[in-house]
């Protein structure tokens, strides 16, 4: 049972003529029911009086009907005399009654509280709870649970203290009373205005969508490519998906990510590279499969040049999944190469032969911009060469994650060794290539 005792009775009896309000003072009482600071203030007004008014009259305490775990109680230090209206013994000071109801009590409700500057006043009223709920229903969401939280003006943690009760205690000791009045009333004087909420905002909570994607187009990037400011494509394989997300979602914006990238000129092909986008502060949020099935057959046929699958909801631990062990997993890709030099069918079948091969790759020339400087080991695990005429062939590689493959071809003079061209003892490059697959187990397949 929450309540106020005797020993509460000159705290809200001098809360009061201070200026404080009815919440605020069952704050400092260590109330800790919410049911009461729920009620209107007019009713947390009048039940004070009375708290008072029955306290005079008898020694027993009256205590608030609310059913609560007990309350925490207020412990009285010894403290030098202070405004905090204890003596040098730790007494509480005889503080003069409320006699007259209509004196404290209702200059109180018309003064702006001087601890929450009005925010407990007003804010815990029921026309301003009206105004936050007419504004989530305009604002159109759906959702299946809410936290309500409130910005505070910076002035509240100036007037509660930040600082500990240790740390106060010795500050005063050191400062005489008369000098800290002359710029710290005690109590705080009631501010002229109340507190105002100044904008009222919803936000839902991020929506993750994750699928695969096939891109067939070798002029495409996978995110838009922009540099000083100018647009160099016009479009992008994450522009191409998400425009349809973030109608259907009716989300802000959007966070994009994947299970690697290819270059501009590289199709993925296969099962796709798996991928997932964060849809910030979406406005709806619950897809039935079917519906999701359908958003995907959107995106199908609004390009020609890329494709999803699997396209499901995800949770934002899920994704995680997608870049655990990404240097660990294999890809394999199919290039189509040159040589300078003639070749027969029997020059390039000694690729067929060689097994976890182990490269070292200083940072490629074309990446060096936006990559540190440094030796990455990585291993072709399988080639299979396809002949086609005297300057041509295909390889078919699995290799680890992260190899790069246009510089296993050329060399990028001399910065991948070994490379073909050293293999082959000649000179060789890249005139093509395509990802064949991508081995992460991520998202789940579906029946598309």
């Amino acid at each position: 049972m929450s309540s106020l005792t005797e020993k509460d009775r000159p705290i809200v009896q001098l809360l009061l003529n201070t200026g404080t309000c009815p919440r605020c003072i069952l704050r400092f009482c260590c109330v800790g029911s919410q049911m009461l600071y729920r009620c209107p203030y007019k009713d947390l007004m009048k039940d004070l009086k009375e708290f008072l008014k029955n306290n005079q009259e008898k020694e027993d305490p009256v205590c608030f009907d609310v059913v609560d775990p007990p309350c925490k109680k207020i412990r009285l230090e010894h403290t030098e005399e202070g405004p905090d209206g204890l003596n040098h013994n730790g007494a509480l000071q005889q503080i003069p009654a409320v006699n007259d109801e209509n004196t404290a009590m209702e200059n109180s409700a018309v003064k702006v509280c001087n601890v929450c500057l009005g925010i407990l006043q007003e804010f815990c009223e029921v026309d301003f709870v009206k105004k936050v709920c007419q504004k989530v229903n305009s604002a159109d969401y759906q959702f299946t649970s809410f936290v309500f939280s409130v910005s505070l003006p910076p002035q509240l943690s100036v007037r509660e203290s930040v600082f500990t009760r240790m740390a106060v205690i010795k500050a005063l000791e050191k400062i005489k009373e008369e000098d800290f009045l002359k710029h710290f009333p005690c109590p705080p004087s009631s501010p002229k205005n109340l507190c105002v909420a100044l904008e009222i905002q919803c936000n839902n909570g991020a929506v993750f969508v994750a699928g695969r994607y096939n891109k067939y187009s070798r002029n495409l990037p996978q995110t838009p490519w922009i540099i000083d400011g100018e647009r160099k494509l016009e479009s992008s394989v994450e522009e191409l998906i998400s425009e349809h997300l973030m109608a259907e979602f009716k989300a802000e914006s959007f966070n994009f990510s994947s299970s690697g990238r290819e270059d501009v000129d590289v199709r993925t092909l296969g099962k796709g590279r798996p991928f997932a986008i964060e849809l910030v502060n979406p406005r709806r949020i619950h897809f039935t499969a079917e519906e999701m099935k359908g958003l995907q057959q959107t995106i199908n046929n609004s390009s020609d040049k890329i494709q999803v699958r699997d396209l499901q909801l995800v949770t934002r631990e899920a994704i995680g999944r997608m870049k655990e062990g990404e240097e660990e997993k294999t890809k394999t890709y199919s290039a189509l190469i040159w040589t300078d030099k003639a070749i027969q069918k029997e020059d390039i079948a000694f690729l067929d032969d060689i097994k976890e091969l182990k490269l070292d790759q200083k940072t490629p020339l074309r990446v060096l911009h936006r990559r540190p400087l440094a030796v990455r080991c990585r291993i072709i695990h399988t080639m299979q060469s396809e002949y086609i005429d005297e300057h041509h062939f295909r390889l078919h590689l699995k290799t680890q994650a992260g190899t790069y493959i246009k510089e296993f071809v050329h060399g990028d003079f001399g910065r991948t060794k070994p490379n073909i061209g050293s293999l082959l003892n000649r000179t060789a490059d890249i005139l093509e290539l395509d990802v064949e697959s991508v081995d992460v187990d991520w998202p789940p397949t579906l029946d598309n």
